[in-house]
């Protein structure tokens, strides 16, 4: 299982497509939602930086954003890199 490859489902990817196409939507939110869309390709071997990573997880504890947001977040929350320690 270390080796298993994730991608963005349909779903998540075209609620982060809307995210990103939504001119209210915060920064964050853009960020977290184009790191999603960026590995929604079958071929891509992209996972989500350290940066997106953080700002994903903002989005998703914060009262106040949308389940699009959200949906798009906590994928590309689910490709980050995990360091081994």
């Amino acid at each position: 299982m270390a080796n298993e490859k994730k991608q963005t489902a349909g779903k998540a990817a075209s609620a982060a497509s809307k995210v990103l196409r939504d001119g209210r939507t915060a920064k964050d939110s853009k960020t977290a939602a184009g790191s999603a869309l960026a590995q929604a390709d079958k071929k891509s071997k992209k996972t989500t930086g350290d940066t997106a990573a953080k700002k994903a997880s903002k989005v998703l504890q914060s009262g106040d954003t949308g389940k699009k947001s959200k949906t798009a977040a906590a994928s590309a929350l689910a490709k980050k890199k995990t360091s081994k320690k």
